[in-house]
């Protein structure tokens, strides 16, 4: 027994070596451009322009980020990308918050208090999550003139509120008709209503379905470009399109020691929600977010 158990010991140890070898190989793929833009963000110029972008900066200096976030010039003024990642944030927050919400209260009605037609409107809400970007250009950019909000803030989180609520209707729906029948039947024989029962039972439950719909929401509002290159204006305009300003200036000397901290910078708050939060979004996918 112990000769023939030998060889699949053995087999299995090299199996899981070749796994690891193949994850790591991965891994690495994906960090190396992090790793490219990490180092020569704070590289001199000079140093850069030396070539051996993969080489360890001979000269620290921190001076690249500090153009990046404060005096580089995007705009008329050299006001850097501080104000745009302000304007992304007043984008996200609002937007990420009401989206999720209006989807929570979706998936709650479509699956505890049916009623005729819920499984077209849902269908119809499902179909909206295939809709390309740039079909709703058009008819948004009506919208939002005629309503007054073009090239505001407001504006943008309005488009990106409708654009995303398709997807957070989905997860909640999922996720909700998972939930026992019984508990919401003994709500209403209790005498909760509609409210009481969403507030006091589902939502109180919901904390791994959130977590990835804000996941979700964040990640895709914090990383839009054509949204914001077409709705906002200059006063509103979110973090990666004021990078792609500053990217593609074509006047003066190209600072990509500049250029690479900017990217860092417009890419790290998505970063910090998946080293936070990232375990959290695999258990609410587990969960429910994608059964149905």
């Amino acid at each position: 027994m112990a000769r023939s158990t030998q060889p699949s010991f053995g087999t299995g140890k090299l199996m899981r070596a070749a796994l690891y070898a193949v994850l790591i190989l991965f891994a690495v793929y994906y960090l190396l451009p992090l790793f490219v833009m990490l180092v020569n963000s704070v590289k001199t110029l000079d140093e850069i322009r030396g070539g051996n972008m993969m080489s360890l900066p001979e000269v620290f200096t921190i001076e690249p980020w500090l153009n990046a976030w404060s005096r580089a010039q995007i705009g008329v003024e050299p006001t850097g990308l501080s104000p745009y990642f302000i304007n992304s944030i007043m984008m996200v927050v609002p937007a990420v918050a009401i989206s999720t919400a209006l989807g929570a209260m979706n998936g709650y009605v479509l699956t505890k208090w049916r009623f005729p037609g819920d499984k077209i409107i849902f269908g119809l809400m499902l179909f909206a999550c295939f809709i390309p970007f740039q079909i709703v250009l058009i008819p948004m950019a009506r919208v939002l003139g005629m309503i007054g909000i073009a090239g505001t803030t407001s504006g943008l989180v309005l488009v990106h509120v409708v654009y995303g609520l398709g997807f957070t209707t989905l997860f909640f729906r999922n996720y909700y008709a998972a939930f026992p029948d019984e508990l919401i039947k003994a709500a209403k024989m209790d005498g909760a209503g509609f409210w009481r029962t969403f507030t006091r039972i589902l939502l109180p439950s919901s904390g791994p379905i959130i977590v990835v719909t804000v996941i979700w929401q964040f990640t895709n509002i914090w990383n839009d470009f054509l949204f914001g290159a077409s709705f906002a204006d200059f006063d509103s305009m979110p973090m990666t399109v004021a990078l792609n300003n500053l990217v593609s200036s074509s006047t003066g000397v190209k600072e990509y020691n500049v250029h690479f901290a900017g990217a860092v910078l417009a890419a790290l708050p998505t970063l910090i929600v998946y080293v936070v939060s990232g375990r959290y979004f695999v258990r609410g996918l587990m969960a429910g977010a994608v059964k149905g």
